[in-house]
Formats: structure tokens, C-alpha cells, sequence
């Protein structure tokens, strides 16, 4: 079976094959999450350095007991967000697999799973937000304890780096509702299966990608 063919066979409709033998519309996502993998890979490696830094000067002070800034995080609430994301992931596969099979009932039950999960998920990150802030994790760039100034940039990229991936997540459940009721209403449409799967790459991106901010920030 040829590349043209198969790819067919996978979309269920004529595939947009550029001259790498790969539909242009996957190609393109690919583009999107390797730029944007460099991205978070930046904001995330900025703030570890800052982290250590600002680390590095509590200890110097003999402050960092009373000040370390990760005693602001918890890890009960981000265990459960993560949990919560590695549960969308397979839901998202299932809304997939039901998809390519044309089970309509159980697409509309996995994808209306996967949308839930993604809404909960950024609702706990918003209260996560509210929470740290009334704690004392601010954007200011400086702390004072007991008449000592330190200098810190842990609330500022701490704040930009998980706001920009809350924002991301917000971005993919709108695509998810998007589709879905594309595809509720268009049930007979060829361009189903490869709509969902582009919306299904994009998902399992911003899910490894707090599985990653999860592990270095969190728990290391």
C-alpha cells in the first residue's frame, strides 16, 4: 500500500500530502509543538536557574528554612491536576479510537470526558493561583523577612511559566468543543477522523508538558 493511500485510509478523506509524503496539516502541528516545546523548555530552564539563585542567597543569610520559596508549593493539589491531565490523555485516545470506527455515541462520551477533565484541570490551576498569592508567592521581585531584603524571581517565572501552560490547556479544550460539535453535527464528514487526531497531538503536547513541569519543579 502506498503512503498516498494509507494516509487516506487514516483520514478517511483526500490527504493534503506535501513532498515529505506526510499530511501537511500534521506536518504543520509538528512545527507548532517543536517551537513551542523549545518554548516551555526555555521558561522552564529560566526558572530553575532563578530557583537556584534565589536558593543560593537564602542560604547565604541563613534564611532559607524560613524562605525557601518551594514551601509555598503544595504537592497534594498538583499530584491530583496531574492525574487529572494523564486521564484526559486517554480519554482523548479513546474519543480517537471511537473516531476512526464511526462509534458516534462513544466519540461524543470520550471527547465530553476529555473536555471535562481539561475544564477541572484549569480550574484547579486558577485556584492554585489565588491560593500561592494570598500565601505570600507574589510577582514582586523581592521578599523581606524579618527586616532582610532578597532579591527573587521565582513568583515572576513560576506565574509565566505555568500561566502560560494553563493558557495552553484553555486553548486545547476550546479546540476539543470546537470539534466536538463540528463533528456532532457533521458525523458523515471525511475530515472527522484527522480533526480529531490534530486536536488528540495537541492534547497529549500540553499534557507531557506538565508532566515535565510537574517532575522538575514540583517534585525535584
Amino acid at each position: 500500500m502506498s503512503a498516498t493511500s494509507h494516509a487516506h485510509d487514516e483520514a478517511g478523506q483526500a490527504p493534503l500530502v506535501g513532498s515529505l509524503g506526510v499530511d501537511s496539516r500534521k506536518l504543520g502541528l509538528w512545527a507548532f509543538i517543536g517551537s513551542e516545546t523549545l518554548f516551555f523548555t526555555a521558561l522552564i530552564t529560566t526558572h530553575l536557574i532563578f530557583y537556584a539563585r534565589t536558593k543560593a542567597d537564602l542560604a547565604a543569610k541563613g534564611m532559607l528554612e524560613h524562605m525557601d520559596p518551594k514551601l509555598y508549593l503544595g504537592i497534594d493539589l498538583t499530584t491530583i491536576l496531574a492525574a487529572i491531565l494523564l486521564a484526559s490523555s486517554l480519554t482523548m485516545v479513546l474519543a480517537l479510537a471511537a473516531t476512526k470506527s464511526k462509534e458516534w455515541p462513544k466519540f461524543r462520551f470520550w471527547l465530553l470526558a476529555t473536555i471535562v477533565l481539561g475544564s477541572a484541570f484549569v480550574l484547579g490551576q486558577v485556584y492554585e493561583f489565588t491560593h500561592l498569592y494570598h500565601e505570600g508567592l507574589k510577582l514582586a521581585p523581592q521578599y523581606v523577612y524579618e527586616g532582610e531584603t532578597v532579591k527573587s524571581l521565582f513568583g515572576v517565572t513560576f506565574f509565566v511559566m505555568t500561566g502560560f501552560h494553563g493558557l495552553h490547556v484553555t486553548l486545547g479544550v476550546v479546540w476539543l468543543i470546537a470539534v466536538y460539535f463540528k463533528v456532532r453535527r457533521f458525523a458523515a464528514s471525511p475530515e472527522n477522523p484527522m480533526d480529531v487526531e490534530l486536536v488528540g497531538l495537541y492534547w497529549h503536547f500540553v499534557d507531557l508538558v506538565w508532566v515535565a513541569i510537574f517532575t522538575l519543579v514540583y517534585l525535584i
